[in-house]
């Protein structure tokens, strides 16, 4: 996944050279996000290598580019992206303009809308807990997966394996998103899929 996080924020578009040059270089599914606000940034970015569309902002600010969206690539292209934050207890509100304005829309239930618009999945990350590294938001995770049919992926603290098991079979995640912990080298993806697969968990190899 490559996320522009402020490309929505400073008005501008997701980097296709980008793209296009990872497509190159990396085999697996990729997905992108940041600064999509139409139709054709969407058919942009598949042309140039993508195989799904993150939008956060833009969905929230026009529900109907959701549905535009998998009208013209398939709901399994669109991964609609909630950025939430606890408020009370089991009550989280969704955030745009990566994390740093308040819409006041409950997350469970823009989930469910997303979902009804034509979302294929969602990529769910709490506020509260990214870059912490001491676990997943498992009760936001758990509401999340449970309100909607679509995968869940989860993101947002993870630190060690432990946390990405318990996002999959304790909070009903699809899948989880890590970021820092690979970058600074704390984890590999090696040891993450042994480690799973020695608790029972079915992962790709």
């Amino acid at each position: 996944t490559i996320l522009d996080i402020t490309a929505s924020k400073e008005k501008r578009k997701t980097m296709i050279d980008l793209i296009k040059r990872a497509e190159e270089e990396v085999f697996i599914p990729l997905t992108v996000g940041g600064g999509i606000r139409t139709v054709e940034d969407i058919n942009a970015l598949l042309r140039a290598g993508a195989d799904k569309i993150s939008i956060n902002t833009a969905a929230v600010e026009n529900p109907k580019l959701i549905g535009e969206g998998s009208k013209v690539c398939g709901s399994q292209c669109i991964v609609v992206a909630i950025d939430a934050k606890q408020t009370t207890k089991n009550k989280w509100e969704v955030y745009t303009y990566g994390g740093s304005k308040q819409t006041g829309i409950d997350a469970v239930g823009w989930a469910k809308k997303a979902e009804r618009l034509g979302a294929g999945e969602i990529l769910l990350t709490s506020m509260d807990q990214d870059g912490r590294q001491n676990g997943y938001d498992l009760a936001l995770t758990k509401a999340v997966a449970g309100a909607v049919k679509i995968p869940v992926i989860a993101s947002g603290g993870v630190g060690k394996p432990e946390h990405i098991y318990d996002a999959l079979v304790n909070a009903n995640a699809s899948g989880a998103l890590l970021a820092s912990t690979l970058h600074y080298g704390k984890m590999t993806i090696k040891e993450i899929k042994g480690y799973l697969k020695g608790r029972g968990v079915n992962v790709r190899e």
